[in-house]
């Protein structure tokens, strides 16, 4: 199975027979690699009922939510890992989402399209209009992006509020780059924090 490049980082640092909860999962993909390659326990929360019905084809242990509202359910500490990938960014309230991330889980994954990228700068620049790109693939009006950041965005946030970031990873497209302006050469960001 080839991964989507941020799913597969993940994949790669999760260890072995890890209790993982992915939050936004889709329709399961890194949870059957997490499950088939590392031997993780693995639950997902999907809000689209189509994902969850593809999830659960998998054989995967997945319920319909919302990280917004149904968070809150989960036990302090009851995975080792809780994964956000390419969803913060939709949540109404991703400060409060993060924050239930890091209480269920020992260390959280979080990964997102970077809107400092340079390709949408230019657009921005250039073309006077919001851009629409491989990572931010639809117009305006019609993306579930409600809370575009940016990589320094992130590190401010997790900065301001004490959560310690254990990894960070960056690519452009599906190429991984280094740490280097990565606020301006990444198109999407993974990072592993904890509390």
């Amino acid at each position: 199975m080839s991964l989507r490049s941020d799913l597969a980082i993940i994949a790669e640092h999760v260890a072995p027979g890890a209790r993982v909860l992915d939050i936004g999962c889709g329709d399961g993909e890194l949870m059957a690699e997490l499950r088939d390659v590392r031997g993780a326990d693995v639950r997902g929360l999907e809000i689209d009922p189509a994902n969850v019905s593809a999830s659960v084809a998998r054989g995967l242990s997945v319920v319909q939510g919302d990280a917004d509202a149904d968070l809150a359910f989960y036990p302090d500490k009851s995975f080792d890992h809780a994964i956000l990938s390419q969803t913060l960014q939709t949540a109404r309230a991703p400060d409060a989402v993060l924050t239930e991330l890091l209480r269920i889980g020992k260390s959280a994954f979080v990964s997102f399209p970077n809107f400092a990228y340079w390709r949408v700068r230019w657009g921005l620049l250039w073309g006077g209009r919001m851009p629409v790109t491989p990572a931010l693939p639809v117009s305006w009006y019609a993306t579930q992006n409600i809370h575009q950041l940016t990589i320094d965005d992130f590190r401010a946030f997790v900065a301001e509020r004490g959560i310690t970031v254990e990894g960070a990873w960056f690519l452009a497209g599906e190429r991984r780059i280094g740490a280097t302006a990565a606020n301006l050469r990444a198109e999407h960001a993974v990072f592993l924090v904890r509390a």
